[in-house]
């Protein structure tokens, strides 16, 4: 069914913002056009984590969305590390299958580094035809972060493999590179790897952005950098974008990448240089499939009712949605019962899902 929706329309490709009117169809944007009587809200695009690993919110793919959308997420770039060292390659699937139950849009990666390290006892490995193959898949959307900056530099054959496993495929490496820099840093980079979300300061990130890296701004449960880099959202609004990396359930239930959003205008950031992180760059560094209010654009926005409170969601698959009184509603499957055995030093953990469905109710 057609839905309009009026006010005040931010718009983060042509950086203003007017009075206007969405036509949306089908999780669609038709049109856009002038509308001088629309006095408000503001409607914005849907906010994106670069790089998180749900597993940290120690919620399903699922359970984590029904928060998320929230805070005006609409989509995640995110690593499943966690349960690929548990559980492999059937873990990764659990995790896609979970997602995409629910509204929100979740674009995992294959994990590059599973086990961390050579030392590390896991449940599983992922070699680099492991890897490859998961590459090839349509619902692997990039190679996660390259943690063995080490096997990089020294271009150990099976973390080179992975490199080139991704390259053939024309998908994006993350990076993981704290305090590297010089000789070992460019080699790094020169690897074909495109971001680093582990940069400690502004000159580290001075020296990844000249070799062509992005830089993303991490505020999570564990590490919170904002503080220090958030400089860069006006210096480099280009090459930045905005994430959490890990999220315990209490800060998710805080606030996600809205609160960064919050932040930066707080300390006087330019509000499209902000969005260009939080929404444009993901979406044009990974290709995704995600809108920014554009003609044609899926539906993936927002809107605040004032800048102080974040009021409602809209994702693209509307038809999945409805909303009475400031209360979101959307179905998804539970996870059943969880199998456990425990050999010497590991756990193995396998999921099954139950057929009927469950209601969740998403309060703001």
């Amino acid at each position: 069914m057609m839905k309009k929706i009026s006010g005040i329309i931010v718009d983060p490709i042509a950086r203003r913002q007017f009075p206007g009117t969405l036509v949306i169809d089908q999780g669609r944007i038709v049109d856009i056009f002038p509308d001088s009587a629309a006095r408000g809200p503001f409607i914005l695009p849907g906010l994106i984590d670069s790089h998180i690993h749900i597993e940290s919110s120690m919620l399903t793919p699922a359970a984590f969305a029904a928060k998320a959308v929230c805070h005006g997420t609409v989509a995640v770039v995110a690593d499943p590390h966690e349960i690929a060292n548990v559980l492999g390659i059937p873990g990764i699937d659990f995790m896609i299958e979970s997602g995409r139950q629910v509204p929100l849009k979740f674009y995992f990666g294959a994990p590059s580094c599973v086990p961390a390290t050579g030392f590390e006892n896991s449940g599983a490995t992922l070699d680099a035809r492991d890897v490859e193959a998961l590459l090839r898949r349509e619902d692997i959307f990039f190679l996660a972060e390259m943690m063995n900056f080490p096997g990089v530099i020294t271009q150990d054959p099976e973390v080179m493999a992975k490199l080139a496993a991704a390259a053939k495929m024309g998908k994006r490496v993350d990076g993981h590179a704290p305090g590297l820099r010089g000789a070992d840093l460019a080699a790094y980079a020169q690897a074909g790897i495109s971001t680093d979300h582990e940069s400690g300061n502004l000159d580290e990130c001075y020296e990844k952005l000249g070799l062509g890296m992005k830089i993303m701004l991490r505020q999570g449960s564990s590490t919170r950098d904002f503080e220090v880099l958030h400089p860069l959202i006006t210096s480099h609004p280009e090459q930045c974008m905005l994430c959490s990396d890990d999220l315990k359930p209490a800060d998710l239930a805080r606030g996600h990448i809205n609160l960064l959003v919050k932040e930066g205008l707080r300390l006087g950031h330019d509000l499209f240089d902000l969005l260009q992180c939080a929404c444009v760059n993901p979406v044009r560094h990974y290709g995704l499939g995600v809108g920014l209010l554009q003609q044609g654009d899926s539906a993936d926005l927002f809107w605040w009712k004032t800048w102080s409170a974040w009021r409602y969601v809209l994702p693209g698959l509307m038809a999945r949605w409805s909303a009475t009184r400031g209360r979101l509603f959307f179905r998804f499957r539970s996870p059943g019962r969880l199998t456990i055995s425990t050999p010497p030093l590991l756990v193995l953990i396998s999921c099954r899902c139950r057929q009927e469905d469950r209601r969740s109710r998403l309060l703001r």
